[in-house]
């Protein structure tokens, strides 16, 4: 059976488990029934909820651990009714696999057991390590899922030394974008207050929404950072302004306001909570802020894994990928503080968290010639 093949039919039977976060629903189960054979040891992790799998396979020393990593878990499907095809169908049709995860990520998922496979065919003396770490909590909160296994496996010292995280990072084709660091994300609930009163008569009260405004107008305008050659500069928005009682004729006495940094490596969560925070002092604001710091930035530069995964694409699809840190949040922002060099690829993300999220049959099949490039690249043989 060819790689095409063989991928395509376990993303099918992945995409038949309806694996709603954080519900595996046995698909870590099924990837470990593939490794097995193959000489992995294959330890289950279960924290709370949520299942997660922790698989190596020994090769011989010295040389790389080399982690696949990637998340079982998908969003909810909306509307059932809007679905061209069932969600969990995994039809073929049109010339595209269709169902919820088909893009994010259980098309990864399988052709990284079935270029797995094939490396351990045709070469199965090599020297390092290969090892698979899934989730079933990356859509969810992720709590009980990837930071979990990580903090276990640093209380044994395991070492980890290259990541490829099959998130659907390709833009207009497969190939064309490898995600070498991601942004972080800081989110603020921020409360001004004022004092509630009668709308005719404002001496008697004070708006708050009236004392933010030249405070909202100056962080709109501050320049956070200029980012660097890796990262876009740090922006801040505002995702939600909600004031007022429902009554046309009363001053409200507190106003709630819900923003985000996207911030690049130049900057740090606790300068920018600082300066935040400065501007709203220099207003005279009677304020109090909920912080969140959803996740740091994390940046692989071009080294290794990088030229790597890039002359694996380039090898089979003629694309000159290119590195990009765009996007949200992943499970990267985690491994990277394990693992030296930790890199996302995987195909289009046009229809991910979509109703009809589909991949298209041409995109999925190089997807595990290109996996199994990279692991020749990263792993030699030990006969070499």
């Amino acid at each position: 059976m060819s790689t095409a093949q063989a991928t395509l039919e376990l993303a099918q039977a992945l995409i038949r488990l309806p694996s709603v976060t954080p519900d595996d629903q046995g698909c870590c189960g099924l990837i470990a029934s593939r490794l097995a054979p193959l000489g992995f040891v294959c330890e289950p992790m279960v924290f709370g909820d949520v299942t997660n799998l922790w698989a190596v396979r020994e090769g011989g020393s010295p040389g790389p651990t080399v982690v696949l990593a990637g998340h079982t878990d998908v969003v909810p499907t909306g509307p059932l009714d809007r679905w061209t095809h069932a969600p969990f169908s995994a039809d073929l049709a049109e010339g595209f696999l269709w169902g919820r995860g088909a893009s994010d990520m259980k098309s990864s998922l399988a052709a990284m057991v079935v270029a797995v496979e094939a490396f351990c065919v045709e070469q199965p003396r090599f020297s390092g390590r290969i090892a698979f770490l899934i989730t079933s909590d990356e859509e969810g909160p992720a709590i009980d899922g990837t930071v979990q296994v990580l903090r276990t496996l640093a209380h044994r010292g395991e070492p980890l030394n290259y990541c490829i995280i099959g998130e659907p990072t390709s833009s207009q084709a497969l190939g064309d974008t490898i995600k070498n660091g991601r942004r972080g994300s800081l989110s603020g609930k921020l409360r001004v207050f004022g004092k509630q009163g009668h709308i005719a008569y404002p001496h008697l009260a004070e708006n708050p929404i009236h004392r933010f405004a030249p405070a909202l107008a100056e962080l709109a305008a501050v320049v956070w950072d200029d980012g660097n050659q890796y990262f876009p500069a740090t922006s801040w928005q505002v995702s939600n302004l909600k004031s007022g009682t429902g009554a046309g004729n009363v001053i409200p006495g507190v106003l709630e306001a819900d923003f985000n940094f996207r911030f690049a490596t130049v900057s740090t969560p606790e300068a920018l909570r600082q300066r935040l925070e400065a501007v709203l002092h220099r207003h005279d604001l009677r304020f109090e802020i909920d912080w969140n710091l959803g996740g740091d930035p994390y940046l692989t530069p071009a080294g290794t894994l990088c030229e790597v995964m890039q002359t694996a694409i380039r090898s089979v699809t003629g694309m000159q990928a290119e590195l990009s840190t765009t996007g949200g949040t992943s499970d990267g922002r985690f491994i990277a503080k394990h693992c030296r060099e930790v890199i996302e690829f995987g195909p289009p993300n046009a229809t991910i968290h979509q109703i009809d999220e589909r991949i298209a049959l041409v995109d999925l099949e190089p997807l595990a010639d290109i996996y199994l490039a990279a692991l020749r690249g990263l792993l030699p043989s030990r006969s070499a």
